[in-house]
């Protein structure tokens, strides 16, 4: 699987535990307790590679300029706005949104299970998270040691999903693309 994009491999990983899943008798109770348990520990285990991370940005504190064209909103006839920041506040922000992406994604598990009682999305959301965890940037660059060159290369691109299409494109920080923003004076606000 080294090979296929991480889209694909979720699918596969997807519809496997869709199968895996009916054959798991979720009716007993120390069986259900398990794949809680399953599901909270993988939870706290990508809480504790996050929290790494971010010990990692902060004792790293690289002040280095990053400057970057942020992309205009979808549908908007304005221009991409310059953001001019530091490689420890881009990956500040990047690791805090990464947080806030599980606390969403366990505020709607947690609504799934204890409120409609759906008990085989936590089987597969125990693997996934984890997997986009352990595959997300920051942790190739601060827990894997990867150079930050290439697809690492600061700003991020966004990974292709599936509602790509609909998406604005990508930063660009491309000198050509950093000078033109600056010359017609589109932002500039620094974020510290």
């Amino acid at each position: 699987m080294a090979g296929l994009s991480p889209q694909v491999t979720n699918i596969i990983i997807i519809l496997g535990m869709m199968q895996v899943s009916k054959r798991i008798p979720f009716e007993d109770p120390n069986v259900l307790n398990l794949v809680r348990a399953l599901y909270i520990a993988s939870n706290l285990i990508i809480a504790a590679i996050y929290l790494y991370v971010q010990v990692q940005i902060n004792k790293k504190k690289d002040l280095t300029t990053l400057k970057y064209v942020e992309p205009a909103p979808m549908g908007s006839s304005e221009e991409g706005k310059l953001v001019t920041t530091t490689v420890h506040a881009y990956d500040s922000q990047q690791i805090k949104n990464s947080f806030r992406s599980q606390l969403m994604g366990i505020a709607m598990m947690s609504f799934m299970h204890l409120y409609m009682k759906y008990t085989n999305p936590l089987l597969i959301q125990s693997i996934i998270p984890l997997k986009g965890a352990l595959e997300s940037n920051l942790v190739k660059i601060h827990l894997f040691g990867q150079p930050a060159s290439g697809d690492l290369k600061r700003p991020f691109k966004q990974p292709a999903g599936l509602m790509s299409g609909l998406q604005s494109g990508p930063a660009q920080s491309d000198k050509k693309a950093v000078e033109a923003a600056e010359r017609a004076g589109r932002g500039g606000v620094k974020d510290e």
